[in-house]
């Protein structure tokens, strides 16, 4: 439940200030993030490594 409010809070913060550029920074940062998880805890790891 947490999670969810730092989102809502995130999300109205970003709608109040008209900062909506920081979307696709924390979208790619998400990313990068699942990238990492995936990398070390999949099989699919040393395919991930060569694209790098």
């Amino acid at each position: 439940m947490a999670r969810l409010s730092i989102v809502k809070e995130l999300w109205a913060f970003m709608k109040v200030r008209k900062k909506f550029w920081l979307a696709p920074i924390i979208l790619v940062f998400l990313l990068l993030g699942l990238l990492v998880v995936f990398a070390e805890t999949s099989a699919v790891a040393p395919f991930i490594y060569t694209l790098f």
